[in-house]
Protein backbone atom coordinates (compact mmCIF):
# COMPACT_ATOMS: atom_id res chain seq x y z
CA UNK A 1 0.00 0.00 0.00
CA UNK A 2 1.21 3.50 -0.79
CA UNK A 3 1.89 5.89 2.07
CA UNK A 4 -0.18 9.06 2.42
CA UNK A 5 1.42 12.28 1.18
CA UNK A 6 3.32 14.11 3.92
CA UNK A 7 3.49 17.86 4.38
CA UNK A 8 5.54 19.54 7.08
CA UNK A 9 4.52 23.06 8.09
CA UNK A 10 7.55 24.82 9.49
CA UNK A 11 10.63 26.87 8.66
CA UNK A 12 14.07 26.02 7.31
CA UNK A 13 15.50 28.25 10.06
CA UNK A 14 13.72 26.34 12.87
CA UNK A 15 15.60 23.72 14.88
CA UNK A 16 12.31 22.07 15.86
CA UNK A 17 11.39 21.75 12.17
CA UNK A 18 14.84 20.46 11.28
CA UNK A 19 14.59 17.62 13.80
CA UNK A 20 11.44 16.38 12.08
CA UNK A 21 12.99 16.87 8.63
CA UNK A 22 16.08 14.85 9.57
CA UNK A 23 13.91 12.02 10.88
CA UNK A 24 11.93 12.01 7.63
CA UNK A 25 15.10 11.85 5.52
CA UNK A 26 16.67 9.16 7.71
CA UNK A 27 13.51 7.05 7.46
CA UNK A 28 13.18 7.51 3.71
CA UNK A 29 9.91 9.43 3.89
CA UNK A 30 9.55 12.19 1.27
CA UNK A 31 7.68 15.29 2.36
CA UNK A 32 6.74 18.78 1.22
CA UNK A 33 7.81 21.71 3.39
CA UNK A 34 5.05 24.29 3.78
CA UNK A 35 6.84 27.43 4.95
CA UNK A 36 5.51 29.63 7.75
CA UNK A 37 6.58 33.13 6.77
CA UNK A 38 4.80 35.18 9.45
CA UNK A 39 5.80 34.07 12.95
CA UNK A 40 3.91 37.02 14.42
CA UNK A 41 0.61 35.69 13.10
CA UNK A 42 -2.06 34.74 15.64
CA UNK A 43 -3.99 32.72 13.07
CA UNK A 44 -3.67 28.97 13.68
CA UNK A 45 -4.05 28.36 9.95
CA UNK A 46 -0.66 30.02 9.43
CA UNK A 47 0.88 27.25 11.53
CA UNK A 48 -0.82 24.39 9.76
CA UNK A 49 -3.78 24.48 12.12
CA UNK A 50 -1.72 24.25 15.31
CA UNK A 51 -3.76 26.13 17.95
CA UNK A 52 -0.59 26.76 19.99
CA UNK A 53 0.80 28.80 17.05
CA UNK A 54 4.02 26.82 16.90
CA UNK A 55 6.02 24.89 14.31
CA UNK A 56 6.26 22.22 13.12
CA UNK A 57 3.00 20.49 12.19
CA UNK A 58 2.97 17.26 10.21
CA UNK A 59 0.06 16.65 7.85
CA UNK A 60 -0.57 12.99 7.06
CA UNK A 61 -3.35 12.93 4.50
CA UNK A 62 -6.17 14.76 6.27
CA UNK A 63 -4.68 14.32 9.75
CA UNK A 64 -2.40 16.73 11.61
CA UNK A 65 0.26 15.96 14.19
CA UNK A 66 1.49 18.73 16.51
CA UNK A 67 4.87 18.83 18.24
CA UNK A 68 8.33 17.70 17.17
CA UNK A 69 8.55 14.58 19.32
CA UNK A 70 5.07 13.43 18.32
CA UNK A 71 5.97 14.02 14.68
CA UNK A 72 9.15 11.94 14.99
CA UNK A 73 7.19 9.15 16.64
CA UNK A 74 4.60 9.27 13.86
CA UNK A 75 7.27 9.19 11.16
CA UNK A 76 8.82 6.10 12.73
CA UNK A 77 5.41 4.42 12.68
CA UNK A 78 4.77 5.44 9.06
CA UNK A 79 8.13 3.97 8.08
CA UNK A 80 7.11 0.66 9.65
CA UNK A 81 9.86 0.85 12.26
CA UNK A 82 7.85 1.21 15.46
CA UNK A 83 9.54 -0.90 18.11
CA UNK A 84 12.75 -1.17 16.10
CA UNK A 85 15.58 -1.02 18.68
CA UNK A 86 17.80 0.75 16.16
CA UNK A 87 15.51 3.81 16.31
CA UNK A 88 15.89 5.28 19.80
CA UNK A 89 13.06 7.52 20.98
CA UNK A 90 12.67 8.90 24.50
CA UNK A 91 10.41 6.05 25.55
CA UNK A 92 12.75 3.44 24.09
CA UNK A 93 15.19 3.40 27.01
CA UNK A 94 14.55 3.27 30.75
CA UNK A 95 17.71 5.19 31.60
CA UNK A 96 17.40 8.25 33.81
CA UNK A 97 20.62 9.81 32.53
CA UNK A 98 19.47 9.69 28.91
CA UNK A 99 16.02 10.95 29.87
CA UNK A 100 17.51 13.84 31.82
CA UNK A 101 19.84 14.67 28.93
CA UNK A 102 16.91 14.73 26.53
CA UNK A 103 14.93 17.01 28.82
CA UNK A 104 17.86 19.43 28.97
CA UNK A 105 18.06 19.51 25.19
CA UNK A 106 14.34 20.29 24.87
CA UNK A 107 14.68 23.01 27.52
CA UNK A 108 17.69 24.50 25.76
CA UNK A 109 15.88 24.50 22.42
CA UNK A 110 12.97 26.40 23.98
CA UNK A 111 15.36 28.87 25.65
CA UNK A 112 17.04 29.47 22.29
CA UNK A 113 13.67 30.43 20.81
CA UNK A 114 12.82 32.69 23.75
CA UNK A 115 16.11 34.54 23.43
CA UNK A 116 15.95 34.92 19.66
CA UNK A 117 12.33 36.04 19.56
CA UNK A 118 12.51 38.22 22.65
CA UNK A 119 15.80 39.97 21.98
CA UNK A 120 16.31 39.90 18.21
CA UNK A 121 12.72 40.03 16.96
CA UNK A 122 10.78 41.87 19.69
CA UNK A 123 13.84 43.98 20.68
CA UNK A 124 13.05 43.63 24.38
CA UNK A 125 15.74 44.57 26.95
CA UNK A 126 18.32 41.86 27.57
CA UNK A 127 18.49 42.66 31.29
CA UNK A 128 14.89 41.55 31.76
CA UNK A 129 14.94 38.73 34.33
CA UNK A 130 13.04 36.47 31.90
CA UNK A 131 15.89 36.59 29.36
CA UNK A 132 18.63 36.59 31.98
CA UNK A 133 17.24 33.35 33.36
CA UNK A 134 16.71 31.88 29.88
CA UNK A 135 20.35 32.56 28.97
CA UNK A 136 21.59 31.15 32.28
CA UNK A 137 19.46 28.06 31.81
CA UNK A 138 20.71 27.57 28.26
CA UNK A 139 24.30 27.88 29.41
CA UNK A 140 23.67 25.54 32.33
CA UNK A 141 22.09 22.90 30.09
CA UNK A 142 24.98 23.05 27.62
CA UNK A 143 27.53 22.85 30.42
CA UNK A 144 25.88 19.71 31.81
CA UNK A 145 25.66 18.17 28.34
CA UNK A 146 29.32 18.99 27.67
CA UNK A 147 30.32 17.24 30.88
CA UNK A 148 28.09 14.20 30.40
CA UNK A 149 28.01 13.78 26.61
CA UNK A 150 30.33 10.76 26.47
CA UNK A 151 28.45 9.01 29.26
CA UNK A 152 25.05 9.69 27.72
CA UNK A 153 26.06 8.44 24.29
CA UNK A 154 27.68 5.33 25.76
CA UNK A 155 24.31 4.42 27.26
CA UNK A 156 22.60 4.49 23.86
CA UNK A 157 22.44 1.18 21.95
CA UNK A 158 25.63 0.65 19.98
CA UNK A 159 23.58 -0.76 17.09
CA UNK A 160 21.41 2.37 16.74
CA UNK A 161 20.69 3.90 13.37
CA UNK A 162 19.11 7.04 14.78
CA UNK A 163 18.40 8.55 18.19
CA UNK A 164 16.15 11.45 19.08
CA UNK A 165 18.70 12.70 21.60
CA UNK A 166 21.48 13.02 19.06
CA UNK A 167 19.28 14.59 16.39
CA UNK A 168 17.86 17.19 18.76
CA UNK A 169 21.27 17.97 20.25
CA UNK A 170 22.76 18.44 16.79
CA UNK A 171 19.94 20.74 15.69
CA UNK A 172 20.24 22.78 18.90
CA UNK A 173 23.98 23.29 18.49
CA UNK A 174 23.69 24.13 14.80
CA UNK A 175 20.91 26.60 15.55
CA UNK A 176 23.02 28.42 18.13
CA UNK A 177 25.82 28.64 15.57
CA UNK A 178 23.34 29.86 12.93
CA UNK A 179 21.55 32.37 15.18
CA UNK A 180 23.90 33.02 18.11
CA UNK A 181 22.58 33.64 21.59
CA UNK A 182 25.54 32.42 23.64
CA UNK A 183 29.05 31.38 22.66
CA UNK A 184 29.71 27.72 21.87
CA UNK A 185 33.46 28.24 22.25
CA UNK A 186 33.72 26.58 25.71
CA UNK A 187 31.86 23.45 24.62
CA UNK A 188 34.57 21.47 22.84
CA UNK A 189 32.92 18.03 23.03
CA UNK A 190 29.59 19.38 21.86
CA UNK A 191 31.15 21.16 18.89
CA UNK A 192 33.06 18.01 17.91
CA UNK A 193 29.86 15.99 18.12
CA UNK A 194 27.97 18.49 15.94
CA UNK A 195 30.75 18.48 13.36
CA UNK A 196 30.71 14.69 13.09
CA UNK A 197 26.91 14.37 13.02
CA UNK A 198 26.77 17.09 10.41
CA UNK A 199 28.45 14.75 7.92
CA UNK A 200 25.30 12.60 7.74
CA UNK A 201 23.35 12.90 4.50
CA UNK A 202 20.19 13.93 6.38
CA UNK A 203 22.05 16.81 8.01
CA UNK A 204 23.50 17.97 4.70
CA UNK A 205 20.02 17.96 3.14
CA UNK A 206 18.55 20.19 5.86
CA UNK A 207 20.90 23.16 6.36
CA UNK A 208 19.56 26.10 8.29
CA UNK A 209 18.59 28.95 6.01
CA UNK A 210 16.06 31.74 5.78
CA UNK A 211 13.18 30.81 3.52
CA UNK A 212 12.69 33.38 0.76
CA UNK A 213 9.57 35.47 1.15
CA UNK A 214 7.28 35.06 -1.86
CA UNK A 215 7.19 38.16 -3.98
CA UNK A 216 3.93 40.02 -4.24
CA UNK A 217 2.11 39.54 -7.56
CA UNK A 218 2.47 42.34 -10.00
CA UNK A 219 -0.55 44.62 -10.11
CA UNK A 220 -2.13 45.12 -13.45
CA UNK A 221 -1.93 48.63 -14.78
CA UNK A 222 -5.25 50.23 -15.67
Amino acid sequence: MSRPALRLTGRSSSHFTRVAAIFAHELGLPFELVVVHDLASVDAATFGGNPALKVPTLHVGTSSVFGTENICRTLVELAGRAGDPRIVLTESIADTVIRSAQELVWSAMSAQVQLRVGLSVAKLPADNVFFVKAAAGLNGALTWLEQHLDDVRSRLPASRDLSLFEVTLFCLLEHIAFLPTISLEPFVRLREFASTFGERASARKTPFRFDPVPSAPNKETP
